[in-house]
C-alpha cells in the first residue's frame, strides 16, 4: 500500500521539523523536499517588486520534482534503497502488497502545481501569523541571505497570493496551527495518519 502525505505551508512554519519527526516514526517512509528543486540563483528572475523571485513556482524545477514523486510511486522499495532509507522487513505471513510505503512531500508551494495535486492521499498546511513568520524568518540563515525588505516586499505578499490560489484548487486541505508546540502538531498529524492508514487497510 502506498500513501502520500503533503506537508505544505508558510515559510518558517515548521514543515521540515514536522517532516523530520514523522520520518523517524512512520514505517518505510521516504521524503521529497521541494527546496531541493530550486533553480540556480542566476536562473531566478527579478520581478516587478524589485526582488529576485524565489517565492514563486517558476523558481523551482517542478517537472523534476514531479518525476521524483512518480519514481517513488512506480517503485517505493527501489526509491527507498537509492535514498538510503531502511525498510522494515516484511513479516513472513504478510503479503508484500499489504506492506505500507509512505512518501512525505514537503514544501512551501506544494498545492500550487496542477500535475502534483492528484498524488496526495492527505494534505496538511501549516499557518502562522504575519508577526511570528517575520520574526522566525529574520533569525534564519539562508545560503542566499534575504536582502532588506524582502519579507514585506516579496515573501509575505507571495504567500498570501499562493494561499488564495491554493484555497481555490479544490483540494481537501487540513490546516495546522504552526504556533502550537512542535510536539502538539506532531501528535495531531501522527494520530491522524495512523487513523487514515487503519481505515485503508
Amino acid at each position: 500500500m502506498k500513501y502520500i502525505i503533503g506537508i505544505g505551508g508558510v515559510t518558517n512554519g515548521g514543515k521540515t521539523t514536522l517532516t523530520n519527526k514523522l520520518i523517524k516514526t512512520l514505517p518505510n517512509c521516504c521524503v521529497v523536499h521541494q527546496d531541493d528543486f530550486f533553480k540556480k540563483p542566476d536562473q531566478i528572475e527579478v520581478g516587478e517588486d524589485g526582488f529576485k523571485q524565489w517565492d514563486v513556482i517558476t523558481s523551482l524545477d517542478m517537472e523534476a520534482m514531479t518525476n521524483t514523486v512518480k519514481g517513488w510511486v512506480e517503485n517505493p522499495v527501489k526509491f527507498a534503497r537509492s535514498h538510503g532509507v531502511s525498510l522494515s522487513p516484511p513479516s513472513d505471513e504478510s503479503n508484500p502488497d499489504e506492506q505500507i510505503h509512505i512518501l512525505i512531500v514537503e514544501g512551501f508551494l506544494l498545492y500550487n502545481y496542477e500535475p502534483l495535486l492528484g498524488v496526495f492521499n492527505k494534505s496538511y498546511y501549516i499557518t502562522i501569523p504575519y508577526e511570528e513568520c517575520k520574526l522566525r524568518r529574520s533569525t534564519r540563515q539562508y545560503t542566499v541571505p534575504d536582502p532588506p525588505g524582502l519579507f514585506d516586499g516579496h515573501v509575505w505578499p507571495m504567500y498570501l497570493k499562493h494561499r488564495k490560489a491554493m484555497e481555490e484548487c479544490g483540494l481537501n486541505i487540513e490546516y495546522l496551527d504552526g504556533v502550537k508546540s512542535k510536539e502538539e502538531i506532531y501528535n495531531q498529524v501522527y494520530e491522524d495518519i495512523q487513523n487514515n492508514l487503519l481505515n485503508r487497510l
